[in-house]
């Protein structure tokens, strides 16, 4: 039964849904992800993109790194494995269509969650989709947000949580022969010692845990295409035939190429999903598009790096053979494929990227169940501490469990929490133009930083408390734009 509704959830409806968003919002939007991708940089380059405010509330870079601990996990590495050996090189090429357009959805969710997230009394802000269904729908629809967040929790808050344990638990014991016992317990304690301190000190270990993850992956897949950049092109053109069905002998041609380069793309980078936008509400910008912009910088990295760091890894191998591996995906096929490229200690690099993908991508569920709960009570501080006990539980109990009931249970719940953000987007477009506008015509008039003035768009239930510009931010807004095209 689970198979069943998974395969019209996702096999079905949602990839429509979510492809025509994406596309949707890409020509509405006049191409916005590509319009400001040269911003992306510059926001993050800016003094204010790490600046924590005087309320304490997290920077715009601390929740990049946030979302992106929750979006960079063993999809990247097993994920794109699996959709080589079912679909063939083509489905990278679909991939990576995927997510440019899921940088615009995610542009559009992250921008709405910042435009109404809240003011909360400890110095943090709350956001995502529960608040800008109930605030930017209306009370008829806040049966829609109690909905997303109670499917919210019971994804990422628990099922999520234990699969990750699961999986970072095998890794480690099939790498290194540590008992998942032990590596169960370790986690529990270890992430019981960081989410005791709330979103910040998440937020904290993430700015030294992703860039060290990432980094170090990324870092392997440049050694990797360096010992074959001879052969890059070549790859690349494989990638490309592939994906238009004109090498038929690889995978199951152009439409298995097709889904799944989709299916890849959307599971991985979670664009149109909801759940980084609860992320990307924490942070203090003088502008929602500011976030929304980052935020699908974060899709961009996702997709188009790691992904992409994967794929050329096992395509550059002489372990990948339409013909021979049908039975090696997955991990194996990762770790066979770079330990062909630098030896035996490959296998080793790659369950421990796994074991730090893992990691970080729990203490990113921890805080969307977090964000969750909060919707339904914002102090009943006995109901936060059972949830994160529960969580320290789940780290040692999945470890040691079999979750593949578990596992298609939370792909159902994750179909139907897509669907809930989904018909949010869709009647939301018309706001979220609106907030891209603002940002378009300041930056058009010639100004640097462009400033959020809640008082314009009061029609839209706004937390004016949310919207307490630090005078930095201020003064930057009067100094002229520099010079050159407006959306670089």
């Amino acid at each position: 039964m689970l198979d069943i509704i998974n395969d019209i959830l996702w096999g079905k409806i949602l990839i429509v849904l979510l492809i025509a968003v994406g596309i949707g919002f890409t020509l509405a939007s006049r191409f916005v992800q590509f319009r400001y991708f040269g911003r992306m940089f510059r926001i993050l380059s800016a003094s204010q993109a790490f600046r924590r405010d005087k309320h304490g509330h997290l920077s715009s870079f601390q929740a990049l790194l946030l979302s992106v601990a929750g979006r960079v996990g063993g999809g990247n590495i097993a994920g794109v494995a699996v959709a080589i050996t079912l679909g063939g090189p083509g489905a990278i090429f679909w991939m990576w269509v995927v997510g440019l357009m899921g940088m615009a959805t995610s542009y559009l969710e992250c921008t709405l969650a910042q435009t109404y997230k809240t003011a909360e009394p400890n110095g943090t802000y709350r956001g995502g989709p529960a608040y800008y269904i109930a605030r930017g729908l209306g009370s008829q629809w806040r049966w829609l947000a109690l909905l997303y967040s109670a499917l919210l929790l019971v994804t990422f808050g628990f099922g999520f949580t234990a699969l990750q344990s699961y999986a970072v638990a095998t890794s480690l014991d099939d790498a290194f022969g540590v008992p998942v016992l032990f590596t169960g317990i370790g986690m529990a304690v270890i992430v019981g010692l960081i989410i005791f301190g709330g979103v910040k000190r998440i937020a904290r270990v993430t700015e030294v845990l992703v860039p060290v993850m990432a980094g170090g992956y990324l870092l392997i897949a440049i050694v990797v295409l360096a010992l074959n950049v001879t052969r890059i092109p070549e790859v690349f053109m494989l990638i490309v035939h592939s994906a238009f069905g004109l090498e038929q002998a690889i995978g199951g041609g152009i439409g298995a190429a097709i889904m799944m380069g989709v299916k890849r793309g959307l599971f991985s980078n979670e664009a149109g999903l909801g759940s980084a936008p609860n992320v990307a509400a924490v942070a203090y910008v003088p502008h929602p598009a500011n976030q929304g912009i980052v935020q699908a910088f974060s899709v961009f990295i996702d997709t188009l790096i790691i992904c992409s760091a994967t794929a050329f890894i096992i395509l550059l191998s002489g372990i990948y053979d339409p013909a021979s591996t049908a039975d090696i995906g997955g991990v194996a096929l990762t770790q066979a494929s770079l330990a062909e490229h630098v030896g035996e200690w490959g296998r080793s690099f790659v369950s421990i990227a796994l074991l730090l993908f893992g990691f970080s991508t729990i203490l990113y569920n921890y805080y969307l169940g977090e964000n969750s709960l909060n919707f339904f009570s914002r102090q009943n501080v006995t109901l936060f501490n059972a949830f994160r006990v529960a969580i320290i539980a789940l780290c040692a109990w999945g470890a040691t469990t079999d979750l593949g009931t578990v596992f298609g249970f939370a792909d159902v719940t994750m179909g139907f929490l897509a669907l809930a953000n989904l018909i949010a987007l869709i009647m939301l477009f018309k706001p979220g133009l609106r907030i891209m506008r603002d940002f378009d015509a300041q930056i058009a008039a010639g100004v640097e930083q462009p400033i959020f003035d809640a008082g314009k768009f009061t029609d839209l239930d706004i937390d004016p408390a949310a919207w307490d510009i630090e005078p930095e931010d201020l003064l930057a807004r009067q100094q002229p734009a520099a010079a050159g095209p407006s959306s670089s």
